[in-house]
């Protein structure tokens, strides 16, 4: 989807079209969401509001309503499965899906996706972006080519070329620290990686090198799971004002933990780790983890848990932010069946 939460905002409130909004808290926290119009002034989600609101000093903040993306989310994932029940959601707004063997039996991957998106439009006024390709990694990254409104296929005959022209701070798992590695290394598109050897990859990068040697050369195995399993829970708060005083700690830990054990109840969710997440005034951040041999089972069993990892902490700063989440989840994942993406492929891009 396209600046999903803030087009949303736009869409139910018509007097915020074509202005520069962000979703999230004003005075305090990080930016959930920008629209087109923010991101011309450099405002980007996980920014920090007050960061966001210096480039655009008109910025509009508008609060998150979740329960309202989740919503439109379900009606938009509807629309999906008219199409496969290969589909993988990756969050909210967006998902993998694999149409091999599609439910209209269409041939054209290109249409596929130029029919799901205007199905998106006419049913909930929003727009969305799509990537083809022949996996996920060349999909993501074709994805974001064109948006908003758009699509990009990336042909199997055009793969090396592409891949080869793609700057490397576009590759899926390459960040800001290592892109500005790579830079110093000579390595700025895709063309530089390819000229490494796994091994020289291996050595600069880890277990990570193994992937940008694959990718740049196209390889990418991961399937679509339509039943991506669940690896953690976690519940946070910001606060309006920085926390010093330790009874208010305990408050929110307390609070956090039945927010926590909520969750959990109502997917039948157990975990064996319990980690603390802090937040200090000056952004830097602690966490601290314990795990047990049986699972957490109560409010009670996190906020003590939780109360043991506080005292654990490095140092004694305002707090801005805490966080509780559960791992080792008992959750068990699925094993998918492997099929081999041959559906034709258009030689032209909608949009």
């Amino acid at each position: 989807m396209d600046a999903f939460y803030a087009s949303v905002e736009q869409h139910d409130n018509p007097t915020l079209k074509g202005k520069p909004i962000a979703v999230g808290g004003q005075h305090r926290g990080v930016v959930a969401a920008a629209s087109y119009e923010a991101r011309k002034y450099g405002v980007r989600s996980a920014m920090p509001s007050k960061t966001a609101k210096e480039k655009c000093p008109h910025l509009i903040f508008v609060p998150p309503r979740f329960a309202r993306y989740k919503e439109i989310s379900k009606k938009i994932r509807e629309i999906f499965y008219e199409y496969t029940d290969l589909v993988e959601p990756l969050s909210l707004d967006e998902a993998y899906l694999d149409v091999t063997e599609n439910k209209k039996g269409m041939e054209s991957a290109n249409l596929i996706a130029k029919e799901i998106r205007q199905k998106i439009f006419e049913q909930t006024g929003l727009t969305a972006s799509a990537g083809i390709s022949v996996n996920k990694f060349l999909a993501k990254v074709a994805s974001d080519i064109n948006k908003p409104n758009g699509q990009k296929t990336i042909h199997p005959d055009k793969m090396e070329h592409f891949l080869e022209e793609l700057p490397v701070e576009k590759f899926y798992g390459v960040g800001k620290v290592t892109a500005n590695k790579m830079f110093s290394l000579g390595i700025y598109k895709g063309k530089d990686l390819k000229k490494r050897s796994l091994e020289d990859l291996v050595r600069l990068f880890g277990k990570s090198g193994q992937h940008y040697y694959n990718v740049v050369r196209g390889i990418h195995t991961s399937e679509v799971k339509p039943h991506r399993i669940q690896k953690s829970v976690a519940v946070e708060r910001t606060f309006f004002e920085d926390l010093l005083d330790d009874q208010q700690i305990n408050e929110k830990l307390e609070s956090l933990g039945q927010e926590l054990h909520q969750r959990l109840q109502k997917n039948n969710i157990l975990g064996r780790t319990l980690t603390l997440k802090i937040k200090y005034k000056d952004f830097s951040l602690f966490t601290r983890s314990i795990t047990r041999e049986d699972y957490f089972s109560s409010p009670e069993q996190y906020f003590n848990t939780g109360r043991k990892l506080w005292e654990l902490r490095p140092f004694d700063k305002a707090v801005r932010l805490l966080g509780l989440s559960l791992s080792h989840l008992n959750t068990e994942e699925k094993k998918q069946v492997s099929v081999q993406l041959k559906i034709p492929f258009e030689e032209f891009d909608s949009e």
